[in-house]
């Protein structure tokens, strides 16, 4: 490489954790890489345009962006127990959404994906308006009375009470009582385009990074608290707990089948456009 990398990716603590090493320049061998932090909806946007080299997205977008972006089998969020939520502030029953004004994050992140697959059966009246805010907004939002309900991802999992709302129903929950795999969230993906070489460096690299985050803990903490939005420690340790797992090591077979079984289910519902046969033939082999 005769330039830096780009990256980008959020800086939520499962993020900041994973790439530190390699973003700080930790990594001797590692590809040289500039980094751009962004929440997820506008890093699906990014990976829509083409704009940077490797990024952090969501499931949901990936198979706009699969024609310019291969999935890498690293980095991303995928697990059990880790879906997001639905929260009132009145009556915690999925009967009780039926026009209800609800606000998500983003309408192209998976969270949103799995709503939808969700209320198609467990709201069949059908919901109301969708507002889209910033994650971190949402909680406050339900309290205050601007919208009926919200779907809310990452640390809101561990601080909803502490707005006085109710559980409608757990996403992640939900989805694995139907389907028995993991819930796919986050993906890391690098532009097609590189040699096959290259993407199997990158994906070291993301690997490499992980397991010197895990050797030394301490190494990324103020990095990760400075990019935390202000989340408490105990509650920061909590997030990368549930996000960091055996799948951000490696997807492996069941975490593509996962990722298979979300994308075929929303294509035949006609919520995503089909996977392209053959689409993550290289992440099998990185």
């Amino acid at each position: 490489m005769t330039s830096p990398l780009t990256l980008a990716h959020s800086p939520c603590p499962n993020d900041t954790f994973v790439f530190h090493a390699w973003t700080e320049g930790l990594l001797p061998d590692a590809p040289e890489v500039r980094l751009t932090f962004a929440d997820i909806d506008v890093t699906n946007g990014m990976a829509a345009r083409g704009e940077l080299d490797v990024l952090k997205i969501s499931y949901a977008a990936l198979p706009h962006v699969l024609e310019d972006y291969a999935l890498l089998p690293c980095g991303g969020a995928l697990g059990h127990g880790c879906g997001p939520l639905v929260l009132s502030a009145g009556p915690a029953v999925p009967a009780a959404l039926t026009g209800a004004r609800i606000a998500v994050p983003s309408i192209s992140s998976t969270a949103y994906l799995l709503f939808r697959l969700w209320a198609a059966e467990a709201v069949p009246g059908g919901v109301g308006d969708i507002t889209v805010l910033p994650f971190h907004e949402i909680m406050p939002a339900v309290r205050d009375g601007r919208v009926d309900a919200g779907l809310v991802i990452h640390e809101a999992r561990f601080t909803y009470d502490r707005y006085g709302l109710h559980r409608v129903a757990d996403m992640g929950e939900e989805w694995e009582k139907r389907t028995g795999v993991p819930i796919p969230l986050g993906a890391i993906v690098a532009r097609r385009s590189f040699e096959e070489p290259l993407l199997h460096r990158i994906a070291e690299t993301v690997r490499a990074s992980l397991r010197a985050a895990r050797h030394d803990p301490t190494a990324s903490r103020g990095h990760i608290l400075e990019h935390a939005q202000e989340m408490e420690p105990d509650v920061v340790d909590q997030h990368i707990d549930l996000y960091v797992n055996e799948f951000t090591v490696d997807l492996g077979h069941d975490g593509l089948h996962a990722v298979r079984t979300l994308l075929d289910r929303s294509a035949e519902l006609g919520l995503l456009p089909p996977l392209p046969a053959g689409a993550l033939e290289v992440t099998s082999r990185l």
